[in-house]
């Protein structure tokens, strides 16, 4: 099967040479641009899915053998969640080379955490099952780099610290507010204030209100010297 230019450079950025170049044909196909003709990536993703999660588990086990499941599980969770694979789609132009619809293009669809998330997974699959789990198992240490050593400040829960800090302090629990919003309806990027009831706060700026909470959080932690 034929593969664009632009999807042959993209193979050579994830660093695989495709037995079978359908499956990545397949894995940036979105269900906005399938047709009986052309398979889209749910099923890949579904796959994806797993197979990122067993290398991830793996790789956390590996990296600290001693601890816990207690710690085990944030440290799981922001290694896999939808902003961090996203983000991952991202460095390596994943985007650029989705299949979408007329509705998603319109929509911007290529910058949706959402459609990166399920478009990455859909790769690791395609990749997986072009040439089994340990060239997904390199691809995906490879694609994901430090996070996995520096994993630790990241699974940390900001606004969670933030409130129990608050509380041994004898304060309130901090108040968040949407100071601004900006950009289009399918692009939003909010501005959210984190404020302690003696006036300390901090600002910060994200695609979702949820992660500008949490950045906010992060960055009054820090003021406090939390």
């Amino acid at each position: 099967m034929a593969v664009s230019e632009a999807l042959q450079a993209f193979a050579a950025r994830l660093g695989h040479d495709f037995a079978a170049p359908e499956l990545l044909i397949e894995a940036v196909t979105h269900g906005s641009a399938s047709n009986p003709a052309r398979a889209n990536n749910q099923r890949l993703e579904f796959l994806g899915d797993r197979v990122l999660g067993l290398v991830m588990a793996e790789a956390l086990l590996d990296a600290d053998p001693d601890a816990p499941e207690g710690q085990l599980a944030p440290r799981f969770n922001a290694l896999v969640r939808k902003e961090t694979c996203a983000q991952v789609a991202r460095e390596i132009g994943l985007g650029e080379v989705q299949r979408l619809g007329r509705s998603e293009m319109m929509s911007g669809g290529r910058r949706k955490d959402a459609l990166l998330c399920d478009a990455m997974e859909a790769v690791i699959a395609a990749v997986y099952t072009d040439a089994g789990f340990q060239a997904a198992r390199d691809l995906v240490v490879r694609l994901w780099g430090d996070r996995i050593a520096r994993v630790e400040s990241d699974a940390r829960d900001a606004k969670t610290a933030l409130q129990e800090w608050a509380q041994g302090q004898g304060k309130a629990p901090p108040a968040y507010i949407e100071v601004g919003r900006e950009g289009p309806d399918h692009a939003p990027v909010f501005t959210i204030e984190a404020r302690l009831e003696d006036g300390r706060s901090a600002r910060a700026e994200a695609g979702s209100k949820r992660q500008a909470e949490q950045a906010a959080a992060r960055a009054l932690l820090k003021d406090v010297g939390a």
